[in-house]
């Protein structure tokens, strides 16, 4: 069973978990597929705006596809869930 499917299974179980969502799109950029990880990583900002890791990966993808704008205001939008949930490590990689 490929580490995917294994994933998509525990959501099966889990749908609103954010670590598997955030794994899951992890894994699809692994994989090669863009906009799949990036359609993830969406969602998971708008059900999960706290899970502080997304903003990084979202940011990085978005500049990867040449969108420089979007990923300048994910990365702010990240800067500023760190502070306020006080995850001072993913502000300075953020920033």
């Amino acid at each position: 069973m490929s580490r995917l499917s294994q994933l998509e299974a525990f959501l099966k179980a889990s749908p609103n978990d954010p670590f598997l969502l955030y794994a899951l799109a992890l894994e699809h950029l692994k994989a090669g597929d863009d906009p799949k990880a990036l359609g993830i990583f969406e969602d998971l900002i708008q059900e999960s705006p706290n899970y502080v890791g997304t903003y990084y990966h979202l940011g990085k993808l978005q500049e990867k596809t040449g969108a420089n704008e979007d990923a300048l205001s994910t990365y702010q939008r990240g800067m500023e869930v760190a502070q306020r949930v006080g995850d001072r490590h993913s502000y300075q990689e953020l920033q």
